[in-house]
């Protein structure tokens, strides 16, 4: 930041009165600059038929990861509920109606000042379609997820948690659980996929 947003004059980084961290401060209007973590917000939709499972999976068309998978995902916007952000990132990204549940995963990526969130969803039916930051969209087994072109850690780590959960599920009974974790690694190089 360069500039005052009140006023548009210089601001310089300085820890404010009554404060414990460095924050950009204008020294015209005295106008103290937050700056805080972006909300990464997204689902995890899945369709099953016969007892097969299936996770919707958005092939990127923008960078970073350009030609990587992804859960539906992305930034939200003022004014909006975390899960009202996770269906419209959903239907921008997928053109996929869905059903949302419960929040499953919580990362907080301090590296790049984020915190993502993923809710469980269930697709309403299979008309999806790539939306303009989606290459491609396509229901994966767990089987069949290419996970050497998963796009960000975040991503990778609530695909393993939910399969994990859905196992034990299948298994013992019991329910989903919430995932809350910590990201340190920063994502793999933005390599082409094969």
């Amino acid at each position: 930041m360069k500039f005052c947003s009140e006023c548009a004059h210089p601001v310089s980084l300085q820890i404010p009165p009554d404060d414990n961290r460095m924050r950009y401060v204008c020294s015209n209007c005295g106008a103290i600059h937050y700056q805080n973590p972006k909300m990464v917000i997204g689902s995890i939709p899945v369709w099953e038929r016969d007892g097969e499972l299936r996770v919707l999976l958005c092939k990127r068309a923008i960078e970073p990861q350009y030609g990587f998978w992804t859960l539906p995902a992305g930034f939200m916007e003022n004014g909006e509920t975390t899960s009202a952000a996770a269906q419209r990132e959903t239907e921008e990204e997928a053109g996929a109606r869905i059903q949302l549940h419960e929040l499953f995963s919580l990362l907080n990526v301090p590296h790049v000042h984020q915190v993502h969130l993923f809710y469980r969803a269930t697709l309403l039916d299979i008309d999806y379609a790539a939306g303009i930051e989606s290459l491609e969209v396509a229901l994966f087994t767990e089987a069949e997820i290419p996970w050497e072109e998963i796009a960000f850690p975040t991503v990778e780590i609530t695909l393993r948690a939910f399969f994990s959960d859905l196992k034990k599920i299948r298994q013992e009974g019991g329910h989903f659980s919430l995932h809350a974790q910590d990201i340190f690694k920063p994502m793999r190089p933005g390599l082409a996929p094969k």
